[in-house]
């Protein structure tokens, strides 16, 4: 694919980046990204092609004429596997970009238990090695009051919101993805990923108002 230099400066456009945001999602030097938005040199093939998928994964359509965001992704996972996936593609994301995520709606029991333990494990593991390493991932977690299975306590922060408010249909939000998971079909869980940023911050604002209104969880 041809990518022209106006093409990337309409794309950094459309997506709000600084230079440090497209270093950071490209693992490129700032120096080099410069010189390439600013057309003093012209990439290698290895760092066009990287430029073009962080680009295309984030949301990004190059067209013959410019550049245009893409169509809302949906997608859907099923039974163990795709919950695995699932896991593997929130960690991924929190390594390499940091930030919040956000998830409402958990019970951590009914994740061991449809993931196995063994996995559940390795994910904890990892997502506290980020955690560690990156310094600027946070973890919000609204879960039932009363419920102390507080799995992920090395990188989650928890607050309990009412039983009669609770509703055991989690919702996970990072980036610019919401997951809505529903436990009771078969094979479950069914795991519904929409990419828009319009309905994820919509979500990201009702995640919010439950935060504010629920209360922080003794963690012993």
């Amino acid at each position: 694919m041809t990518v022209t230099i106006e093409q990337i400066r309409m794309a950094l456009g459309a997506l709000n980046w600084t230079l440090d945001d497209w270093s950071k999602k490209t693992d490129l030097s700032t120096v080099g990204l410069s010189n390439i938005r600013n057309g003093v040199s012209q990439p290698q093939k290895k760092t066009m092609d990287t430029i073009i998928r962080v680009f295309e994964e984030n949301g990004i359509e190059f067209i013959h004429d410019g550049v245009r965001r893409k169509p809302e992704i949906f997608d859907i996972l099923t039974g163990r596997e795709g919950l695995q996936q699932f896991f593997n593609g929130v960690h991924d994301y929190a390594d390499k970009n940091g930030g919040t995520i956000m998830m409402f709606g958990i019970d951590e029991t009914t994740f061991i238990d449809s993931i196995t333990p063994k996995f559940s494990q390795d994910y904890l593991k990892r997502m506290t090695d980020v955690s560690r390493k990156r310094g600027d991932l946070e973890v919000l977690a609204i879960v039932c009051e009363g419920d102390t299975n507080f799995c992920a306590a090395e990188y989650n922060e928890y607050r309990w919101v009412p039983k009669e408010v609770f509703q055991a249909v989690p919702f996970y939000i990072y980036g610019e993805t919401l997951a809505i998971m529903d436990f009771d079909t078969t094979p479950g869980p069914t795991i519904v990923l929409l990419k828009s940023r319009a309905i994820t911050n919509a979500y990201r604002k009702q995640f919010r108002a439950f935060w504010d209104m629920a209360r922080p969880v003794p963690i012993k």
